[in-house]
């Protein structure tokens, strides 16, 4: 397996599922994925991030047609350790003290004006994305509800990044359309 080409191992494991495979071609680029890692952790948490990146493979290398395997994988480690640095951030910030924020009953919250509940809205919303063509509901789903970037999305869906601007833009357009149409 170690003189076997990109191409040929993404195939067999492709067509066998067998890690052994996948294993000797992440082998070759380990130490690319761990550089990658350490631009953006510690040594200890870039350890995780390459085993993390590994598993994450599994999956995608089976759904994804890769011309340039280590292209792919430098931008997959990459948008790895993004995506674990937002969510790292995002927790931080929604870390707040109780005592700073009393609790009010009131049973008004949640409420608009006109009398509809936020988990009206989502129902509506749940109801209206599954009405979208499937490209915009992919999109969509990835931009807003997975907090994906456009790139991401383009990679996750192998649609090209000017598809995707435009499959969020109608799709977020055709959502709202939906939305007011059910709340009137």
């Amino acid at each position: 397996m170690q003189d076997a080409a990109d191409a040929d191992l993404i195939r067999e494991y492709k067509a066998s599922g067998k890690l052994d495979f996948l294993a000797a071609l992440y082998q070759r680029y380990m130490n690319l994925v761990y550089g990658v890692c350490l631009k953006y952790f510690d040594e200890e948490a870039s350890k995780d991030a390459v085993m993390q990146i590994f598993e994450e493979l599994i999956d995608k290398l089976k759904v994804h047609e890769v011309q340039n395997f280590k292209s792919w994988l430098h931008v997959l480690s990459r948008n790895h350790c993004l995506m674990k640095l937002r969510a790292m951030k995002n927790k931080e910030s929604r870390q707040v003290s109780i005592d700073a924020h009393p609790v009010v009953e009131n049973e008004e919250i949640g409420h608009h004006v006109n009398g509809i509940t936020l988990e009206d809205n989502l129902q509506s919303m749940e109801k209206c994305l599954e009405t979208l063509p499937e490209e915009q509901k992919r999109s969509v789903d990835l931009f807003y509800l997975q907090e994906k970037s456009y790139r991401e999305v383009s990679i996750i869906t192998g649609y090209e990044m000017n598809k995707v601007k435009s499959y969020i833009q109608n799709g977020k357009r055709n959502l709202k359309i939906c939305m007011e149409q059910q709340n009137v």
